[in-house]
């Protein structure tokens, strides 16, 4: 394996400002050698989607733009809010000669939504889906090669798109559209036979790790089998090697691992104490010398369910969750840098909150980094809004979600499922139809959805929809969606679970969405979502706000202290219930005309924030009335 050679790289002109977002994209799967290709790329709209027919794919842009912001953000140079049918990108890319005889990987983190890619004038790889990565194996390279991307991004028809508008100007709870490249772009050289990402899986009951690690042969993306080669992991901590294990790299498809922790060294990862191991996985060929390595991290903690209680490590931790839509004024879906991810989470705490449901988005890989290391419990969803065919369809199956809403779902769970600050998988949210006697297609992707992240993850539950239509009957966990604004008419409906009544949301009239309960842990993952600005005209309910100007649930309360008691009562009615495991509060931060965040858009202060947190901090019912405590680490 050849030293090191660059972790990032400067854009093509001399003096050009600093790589925007150089942090290594991928934490938990990285490599020494790495190039960094965000700054300065040539950029053309093409608003036809006519442009591989007008030779766009053979000539120099007409614009730049500073990848990896989309281009109707403010910080990619081009601030174009208007649809985008299709977008082009053109890179020259000079690949570094101490990279000669391994395969260049070309690396997207995302882009929205039908990407295609060309080198050198070839195409490489095509990808549906804006929110998941994907890869093109560009073999044995060194020296220059032009790198051309186009993106489609149709606002019409079913496609995830998440909060994105499908109208020409943002309204309600719907923001302005993010198009083509929105994730970082990297090169990486591997060898022939390469480690593919580790798949880390905490058992706590055995202070153990299982590690899965498949293996990457030349340009296929397959198995990649040698005889008398082996993969080693190392597991470490600050006293320095905690566990070792080897196994054959030639029986398996897919190698597997176990690193059990001694006694002396175990340590559990939880919100008070997120502690994470270090983690190196080795292929070494037959003779034992190392061919390719990847360093990661793993921390030991478990999920569970105990009747209508979610236990982490054994033991009932009230999710007190914030809605969390990862949205930013000059970024739109891209974070402005890698602090500003860290400071949403360290909001979300100073508010009282362990925890977000990352909302209609699949966020940055490095936010989930930093709640690993921050001890942030967080679900993994997806953004699936946009299934929706108005006119298109019969008025009893009006949501349409396609395969590709299954496909892109089974990239993220296998991008995101090592990490230990996830604790629960949800894959559609606010899906709505009425229950007849039909199987529908959104019964189906629905179910699909269920089944993909169960057999891609044994070891957190999984919730088949996010409030509105349950429609799978084994469903993990089960949840309404409440923004009723009165404490004591939200108490009311809330509190049914002790004879078996959960809130449960229905349509028009109630029309029945959901197939009946069936007893599990209940949640309220959506409430809240208080209308408030600081200033009179915002909040002074007997004002016309207009849906352009201001929009969030229910009637705005007059004051401050009005908007106090409001949070309160609600959340004491969720904290009050020994049969409720969370809530998910809505929301961190307004977003563009959506007002009702903890925080201002630009993450500045409009409410006491401590008054927030001392809501919240007492402890939960169902926390004071757990019987006993699991035994504790040793270590």
């Amino acid at each position: 394996m050849n030293p090191p050679t660059t972790t990032s790289t400067p854009p093509d002109q001399p003096g050009a400002p600093a790589v925007p977002r150089p942090e290594h994209p991928r934490p938990t799967s990285r490599r020494e050698d790495w190039l960094c290709l965000n700054g300065p790329w040539q950029f053309e709209v093409d608003a036809g989607d006519s442009g591989l027919e007008r030779g766009l794919l053979h000539r120099p842009l007409t614009g730049t733009i500073t990848v990896p912001f989309a281009p109707e953000s403010q910080l990619s140079g081009v601030g174009v809010t208007d649809f985008l049918p299709a977008v082009w990108y053109r890179r020259t890319v000079e690949v570094p000669p101490a990279w000669a005889g391994r395969r260049v990987l070309l690396h997207f983190g995302a882009v929205d939504h039908d990407a295609t890619v060309w080198v050198d004038g070839e195409e490489v790889v095509r990808h549906r889906g804006g929110f998941t990565p994907f890869t093109a194996d560009l073999g044995h390279r060194t020296g220059e090669l032009t790198v051309v991307v186009r993106a489609r991004d149709d606002h019409r028809g079913p496609q995830a798109r998440g909060k994105q508008s499908t109208r020409y100007a943002n309204h309600e709870c719907v923001y302005t559209r993010t198009t083509g490249i929105w994730q970082t772009v990297w090169l990486e050289p591997v060898p022939d036979v390469s480690l593919a990402r580790t798949r880390v899986t905490p058992d706590l009951a055995g202070s153990c790790f299982h590690l899965e690690q498949p293996l990457r042969r030349s340009g296929t993306g397959t198995a990649g089998d040698r005889r008398g080669w082996t993969v080693r992991a190392v597991l470490t901590d600050a006293g320095g090697e905690v566990a070792s294990a080897r196994v054959r790299a030639d029986l398996d498809l897919s190698p597997r691992l176990v690193l059990t922790v001694p006694d002396d060294r175990v340590r559990w990862w939880g919100p008070d104490d997120p502690h994470l191991y270090g983690l190196r996985v080795e292929l070494l060929d037959a003779a034992g010398d190392l061919v390719d390595a990847l360093d990661s991290h793993a921390g030991l903690r478990s999920v569970s369910i105990d009747g209508k209680a979610v236990l982490l490590n054994g033991r009932p931790v009230f999710q007190r969750l914030v809605l969390d839509q990862g949205w930013y004024p000059d970024g739109l879906m891209t974070a402005p840098d890698d602090a500003a991810l860290v400071r949403d989470i360290e909001l979300a705490r100073a508010a009282g909150f362990n925890g977000a449901r990352l909302h209609q988005k699949v966020f940055e890989e490095r936010f989930l980094h930093h709640a690993d290391r921050l001890g942030y419990l967080v679900w993994g969803e997806f953004g699936d809004w946009g299934a929706r065919e108005d006119g298109t369809a019969t008025a009893w199956e009006y949501q349409r979600p396609t395969a590709s809403f299954v496909t892109q779902w089974l990239e993220a769970l296998e991008r995101d499922a090592s990490h230990p600050s996830l604790v629960g998988w949800c894959g559609l949210n606010e899906t709505h139809q009425p229950i007849t006697d039909r199987i529908t297609v959104l019964d189906d992707v629905t179910r699909a959805m269920f089944l993909a992240a169960k057999a891609a993850d044994t070891s957190r539950p999984v919730l088949d929809a996010s409030g509105y239509a349950h429609r799978v009957a084994e469903s993990d966990v089960w949840d309404s969606h409440d923004y009723t604004q009165d404490p004591a008419a939200f108490r009311a409906e809330v509190g049914g679970l002790a004879q078996g009544r959960p809130h449960t949301n229905t349509g028009p009239d109630g029309q029945v969405w959901s197939l009946p309960y069936g007893g599990q842990p209940w949640f309220c993952s959506e409430f809240g979502g208080i209308w408030w600005r600081p200033d009179t005209e915002a909040s002074d309910s007997s004002v016309d706000r207009g849906a352009d100007s201001s929009w969030g649930y229910g009637q705005a309360p007059r004051s401050e202290e009005e908007f106090h008691t409001r949070f309160a009562g609600l959340t004491a009615a969720l904290l009050d219930d020994p049969l409720v495991f969370g809530y998910c509060y809505t929301q961190l931060t307004d977003v563009f005309q959506e007002q009702n965040g903890v925080y201002s858009f630009d993450r500045s202060t409009k409410l006491d924030v401590e008054r927030v947190r001392a809501a919240q901090q007492r402890p939960a019912a169902v926390e004071t009335a757990w019987p006993g405590e699991p035994d504790e680490p040793a270590g």
